[in-house]
Order: structure tokens, then C-alpha cells, then sequence
């Protein structure tokens, strides 16, 4: 063969992750009631993976508050460890100091450490996991990444980090006060007045025609700003 030149193709093996026992876990309290009657009574919890640059790697945290869908308080990182999830929940209790929310995770490494279950503890929040395998009981949170990124990640292309975080910083900062959700949150707007809102404006301006499935940055921005 290499005489000839010839290479064989080897397929590449798969990484084999060790299954770790997880040091404790909680019952799945919050049970799909993704309704809150007032603010930081349920947070919800998770991490999500950016790319940027040459396939390097960025972990974003983040804590949602249930009653209204804002960011309680959000942490980009170079690495998905301990740390990140700890400074995000320092974040949101020094911005709502006082409050003792249940918190609402899957089950990852971070949310069923000791460490975790100690911060919880040491300022009264209840702890709620997912159930193995149910992504869907932290529904809202899956739904806030699926939004950030189709709306902001996925239409830029990245070089480096700051460039990445600015971008989330500013997302971040435009859904907590000017987005579509909170708006109708504080308001009272139905989705059917918003979604009506929204294609008059586009058309006026003929940026795109036909029927808007999903409210967009832009156009919630032109609308609301």
C-alpha cells in the first residue's frame, strides 16, 4: 500500500464517556408548571454551547425567571465547570436579594454537586431536577437558547470571544427590556395583537411579505423601541 500510495480510511472511534454517579438529586417539583403568579418564584436553570473562532469552545449559563421569561442573570465561560453555575446563581440572588425561588435544572455534574446543593440550601431556595432523559421539563429554558440562537448566533459568524459575548450581552439585554415576551408580559398584549403588530409593520416598511410564524429581534425592536 505504500508503495503504491494507497491510505486505507479507519473510521474514527467514538469518544466513551464514563457514566458518574451523581453526589445527590432532587424530585422533579416543578412538574411542567411553567407558570409563576409573581416574580422569582420559579427560576430555571442551564448551560448551552457556543462556538466561535476555530471551533473553539464557549459555555453559556443562565437563570430565567418563570413569571415573566427574563434573565435573571446570565455567565459566558471558557469552561462548563462549578464555577460558572455558581456565579450565575451568585448573580441572580444579588439581583433579587431576598428572594428564596424553587430553581428548576436537568440533571447535570453542576446542579447535583454538593457544592450547589450547599448554595441553595444556605439561602432557602428549593431545589426541582428534570427527570433522566426529559428535556422537556425545563421546556422554557430549551426554548430561550433555540430563540438566542436563531435570532443572534447563527446569522453571525464569530472570530473570538468578545465579539461572542457582546453580542449575548446585547440579545440579553434587548429580551429583558424591549423583547416581544416581556413586553406582552407587561402589557397584557395578546400574541394574536402582537403577531397582527408586527406584519403591518413589515409590510409598511416591505422588508419581507407574507404570514410571520415567529416574532423576530428586529421587528419586535421597530415595534417597541
Amino acid at each position: 500500500m505504500k508503495v503504491t500510495g494507497i491510505q486505507s480510511v479507519i473510521r474514527r472511534k467514538k469518544k466513551r464517556y464514563v457514566k458518574s454517579t451523581p453526589q445527590q438529586v432532587a424530585e422533579n417539583l416543578l412538574n411542567r408548571q411553567f407558570t409563576a403568579v409573581k416574580s422569582n418564584e420559579k427560576w430555571l436553570t442551564d448551560v448551552t454551547e457556543f462556538k466561535y473562532g476555530d471551533g473553539q469552545k464557549a459555555y453559556l449559563s443562565a437563570i430565567l425567571d418563570l413569571h415573566d421569561k427574563s434573565i435573571v442573570a446570565h455567565v459566558l465561560s471558557h469552561s462548563n465547570d462549578n464555577s460558572l453555575v455558581f456565579r450565575t446563581l451568585d448573580l441572580a440572588l444579588k439581583a433579587a436579594p431576598g428572594s428564596k425561588p424553587m430553581i428548576h435544572s436537568d440533571r447535570g455534574y453542576q446542579y447535583t454537586s454538593w457544592g450547589f446543593k450547599k448554595r441553595l440550601d444556605s439561602h432557602g431556595l428549593t431545589q426541582s431536577m428534570s427527570r433522566v432523559g426529559k428535556c422537556i421539563d425545563n421546556g422554557p429554558m430549551e426554548g430561550f437558547w433555540g430563540t438566542l440562537k436563531c435570532e443572534k448566533y447563527y446569522l453571525h459568524k464569530y472570530q473570538d470571544f468578545a465579539a461572542l459575548e457582546k453580542d449575548i450581552d446585547n440579545y440579553i439585554d434587548f429580551y429583558n427590556y424591549e423583547g416581544l415576551s416581556i413586553i406582552l408580559c407587561k402589557h397584557s398584549y395578546s400574541w394574536t395583537q402582537a403577531i397582527e403588530y408586527i406584519q403591518l409593520n413589515d409590510l409598511q416598511n416591505k422588508s419581507r411579505t407574507g404570514l410571520i410564524s415567529t416574532p423576530s429581534f428586529e421587528s419586535a425592536r421597530s415595534i417597541f423601541s
